[in-house]
Order: C-alpha cells, then sequence, then structure tokens
C-alpha cells in the first residue's frame, strides 16, 4: 500500500520515456501545472522517471486531425465522448496491478542480488586481507628460521675454527720437534714374519686385513728404519699443515659470508608494513641471483666443517703417531709389542664370540628349517580344504544355473555364493603365495646353513692359527733390555 502524496515505486535506470507527439500542448498555468509529462516535472529530483509511464502512450488521435484540419496540432482540443461506455482507456486496472507486482518483484530480486554481492565482496576482502597477513607471516617465518639456521651454522663453524686453530698450533710445534728427532734402531723380525707367514694360512673369509695384522706390518716398519719413518712423518707433518691451512680459511671466508648473510636476514625480518625506508622495486621478483638453494646451502658449510673434522682428526692421529715415534726406539718396539699382542688378543676374542654365535645361529636355523617345514606342510593341507570349499561353492552355483525361466534368481544365496568363490580364490591366492615364499625361504634356510657350517669350520682354523701358532711364538719374544743390548 502507497501513502498518498508519495512517489510509486518504479525502476531508476529505465531510459526517460519521450513525450507524447500527438497530444495537444496546453499553454495555460493551470494545465502547465497538472500536466505530468511537462519538462519541469521532468528536473524533479525526488520524482521517478517511471511515474508517469502511462502518458508515453501515443493514442491515435486520427478523426479529431481529420475534424479540426483548419487548427494547427497544437490547438486541437482533445476529444471525449458524451457517453461513459464509448470513454477511451488506456490501459485496464489488470495491467496496472500486474505492472506494479512485476516492478516490486524486480526491485526485491535487484536488492537480492546486490546483497550477495556486497556480501561476496565482504568475504574477497576479508580473504585478502586475511591471504595477505598469512602470506607475510609466513614469509617472517621462513626468514626467521632463516636467521635460526645461520646462526646454527655461524655457531657450528666458530667452534670448528677455534678447535682448527689449536690443532694447527699443536702440529706445528710437533713440526719443530720432529725436525730435531733421530733415531736409529733394528730389532729382531722372526718372530713377526712367521707371524704374517702362518695368517696367511687362513681360510675363506677370515683371510682379512685386519687390525692385528696391521700392527704387525707397523712393527716390521718400526723394526727396519726408525730414520725413515721419522722423515716420512716429517714429510706428512707438512702436507697436514697446508691441508689445515686451506680448511682454515674454507672456515673463516664461510664465517663472513654467514655474518654478513646473518645482518641481511636479521635486518629483512624485522621489516614490518610501519618499518621506514620501505620502497617499490619493480620487476625485483623476476631477478634470480641465486646460486644455491637450502640444501646446497647447508651441504657446502657441512662440507667445510666436515673437512676440517677430517682434518683435525687427520693431524690428531697424525700427533699421536708422532709422539709415540718421538719416545725411543726400544719403547716404541716394546709398546709396538703390546699392542700386536693386544690385537691378537681381541682378535681372538672375536673369533671366539663369532664361533659361539655361528653355533647359536646353527641350531636355531636348523630348528626354523624344522618348523618351516612343518609350517608347510600346514599350508599345503590348508589349501587342499579350501579347494575342496571351493569345489562346493561352485558346484552349488553350477547346480542353480538349472533353475527354470523366472527361478533364476539372483537373490541372496546367488549373491553370497559369488562372493564366497571369489573369497576363496584371493585365500588360495595368498595362500599359494605364502607357499611359494615359505618354500624360497626354506631354500634360503638351507643355504645359509651350509654357509654357517662352512664358516664355522673357517674360524676354527683361525682360531688355531692365532691362539695356539702366532702366541705360543710371541710369548718368546725378547724384551727391551735385551733388544738394546743391555745385558
Amino acid at each position: 500500500m502507497e501513502l498518498y502524496g508519495y512517489p510509486l515505486k518504479a525502476k531508476f535506470n529505465q531510459p526517460r520515456p519521450p513525450p507524447p507527439k500527438a497530444l495537444p500542448a496546453s499553454s495555460t498555468a493551470s494545465d502547465k501545472n497538472h500536466n505530468p509529462n511537462h519538462p519541469e516535472s521532468f528536473s524533479m529530483p525526488w520524482m521517478p522517471n517511471s511515474y508517469y509511464r502511462a502518458a508515453a502512450l501515443n493514442p491515435t488521435l486520427a478523426p479529431l486531425t481529420k475534424n479540426f484540419q483548419g487548427l494547427p496540432p497544437t490547438k486541437i482540443v482533445p476529444f471525449i465522448f458524451e457517453k461513459p461506455n464509448d470513454v477511451f482507456t488506456r490501459h485496464t486496472l489488470d495491467d496496472w496491478h500486474q505492472f506494479n507486482m512485476t516492478n516490486y518483484k524486480e526491485s526485491e530480486t535487484t536488492r537480492h542480488k546486490a546483497e550477495r554481492l556486497r556480501a561476496d565482496l565482504n568475504r574477497t576482502i576479508k580473504d585478502v586481507y586475511q591471504q595477505a597477513k598469512r602470506t607475510q607471516g609466513e614469509s617472517t617465518q621462513n626468514l626467521g628460521e632463516r636467521v635460526n639456521d645461520i646462526e646454527y651454522w655461524k655457531s657450528e663453524l666458530c667452534i670448528e675454527l677455534d678447535a682448527m686453530i689449536r690443532e694447527t698450533n699443536s702440529l706445528a710445534d710437533m713440526q719443530k720437534r720432529l725436525e730435531r728427532a733421530l733415531a736409529d734402531t733394528e730389532g729382531p723380525l722372526q718372530v713377526t714374519h712367521k707371524c704374517l707367514l702362518n695368517r696367511e694360512k687362513r681360510m675363506g673369509i677370515d683371510l682379512v686385513n685386519d687390525d692385528v695384522e696391521k700392527q704387525l706390518v707397523t712393527e716390521i716398519k718400526i723394526i727396519r728404519s726408525c730414520q725413515e719413518r721419522l722423515q716420512q712423518c716429517l714429510d706428512t707433518v707438512n702436507a697436514q699443515l697446508m691441508c689445515n691451512k686451506g680448511a682454515r680459511q674454507e672456515l673463516e671466508k664461510d664465517l663472513a659470508d654467514k655474518q654478513m648473510g646473518h645482518h641481511i636476514d636479521s635486518k629483512c625480518y624485522q621489516l614490518k608494513n610501519t618499518s621506514k625506508g620501505l620502497h617499490f622495486f619493480k620487476g625485483v621478483e623476476r631477478i634470480d641471483a641465486t646460486v644455491s638453494v637450502p640444501e646446497t646451502w647447508a651441504r657446502f658449510t657441512d662440507n667445510n666443517i666436515f673437512r676440517s673434522q677430517n682434518a683435525r682428526a687427520a693431524s690428531a692421529k697424525l700427533r699421536a703417531g708422532t709422539e709415540s715415534l718421538l719416545m725411543g726406539t726400544a719403547d716404541e718396539m716394546w709398546r709396538q709389542f703390546s699392542k700386536v699382542n693386544d690385537a691378537f688378543t681381541s682378535r681372538i676374542t672375536e673369533i671366539a664370540n663369532a664361533k659361539s654365535k655361528i653355533q647359536t645361529h646353527l641350531a636355531k636355523t636348523r630348528q626354523e628349517i624344522f618348523q618351516l617345514e612343518t609350517k608347510i606342510q600346514v599350508i599345503q593341507k590348508t589349501i587342499k580344504d579350501k579347494e575342496l570349499q571351493l569345489k562346493v561353492a561352485q558346484t552349488r552355483l553350477d547346480e542353480r544355473t538349472r533353475r527354470p525361466n523366472v527361478e533364476l534368481c539372483r537373490d541372496a544365496a546367488q549373491i553370497r555364493l559369488v562372493q564366497e568363490v571369489n573369497e576363496i580364490n584371493e585365500t588360495l591366492r595368498n595362500l599359494h603365495q605364502c607357499l611359494r615364499a615359505s618354500e624360497d625361504m626354506l631354500q634360503m634356510l638351507v643355504r645359509s646353513k651350509g654357509v654357517l657350517e662352512h664358516d664355522l669350520v673357517v674360524k676354527n682354523n683361525s682360531l688355531f692359527i692365532d691362539q695356539e701358532r702366532c702366541m705360543g711364538m710371541r710369548k718368546s719374544y725378547p724384551s727391551t733390555v735385551q733388544i738394546l743390548g743391555y745385558v
């Protein structure tokens, strides 16, 4: 319902209807005030353009123009019939109501679309802000993690650099001691050579270059020429010093780069939307000046540290060997003799333990072979039972195919029989796979049993050589006093 004196509801986006061309124009002020098609009515800001849409129709006034041919078009008086039934009607009342309802519905539809659009815009704006905040937060978090990574590697580099400096200084001191150290001695080599020859009689996998053999070779070298070893050790120390210096330079260079990168990334991490000095750098995201990825970046520093650690380990090992070399020939030979005996004792213990473990594994393997053979028989029996069950199910299905006419129904029994056949087939496939796997495993166990039995023979032979022959001879090894001719 519309209040009196208010404009009718209409669409505001329709074009202004043109004024009628055939209606007579009135020149009086009273007519102008009541004429809805007067131009002043169109200039009223509060009046919709479609308020006088009905006046935009062009009624046919041909009979009037014929009757009043002497008058100009602007002077023709509108003709009104005398009978009420003959009054010219532009629209019906139903058309008027239908037109209003159409406008109402169209206005309501437009308002609903506008509401949905505003809701979509609100969601879009909210998503944009959230996405921007989340993206910037992730970037800040990544920068923070990057700063933490750099700090971690900086600390590792600092620790390794300090250790390398200390190790290099210690090795330089050892170099000076080696330049002044000279020694010359000779000793018996017979026992050592016999031990090496006896150990060549080991069989199979036990014929290895173990710690005992290394110590025996080392003992021979020590006895032959202490002077040559000192010279070689001095050359090795010089080469190790160069290696240490190179590793140190790499660490210092990497540490300087890490400090610069840490400064830059810390500055980037602290930047915010309210920070000063922010500028646009158009196209900077298309410039890829990177030369590494996080994996290669971390691996580069790790390789530097690993290289330094290897150099330090080699340097420490070299200093230990040089320190032992500088202790004198007699004491060195006796110590080396003790090392060889300790190596023999450790090796004999290892062989004995290995022999015991082989015996244990051999017994377990035999037990497992027996159990696996029993299990294979169980699987074979299970397969036979399942095949009988499959025969029953397939026989049932075959018999049910002979049902007449409409009795060939796909009932619950039919569906369950089909499922039963599929399940049994799947079970049989699994059982056959298990059977094949069990048979393969049985072959592997049998092969492992043979290997263990052969290895047990090898271990007995090695244990006899090291314990009876070699250690039996080394019990009579001359002491340090006897070697030096003090008695």
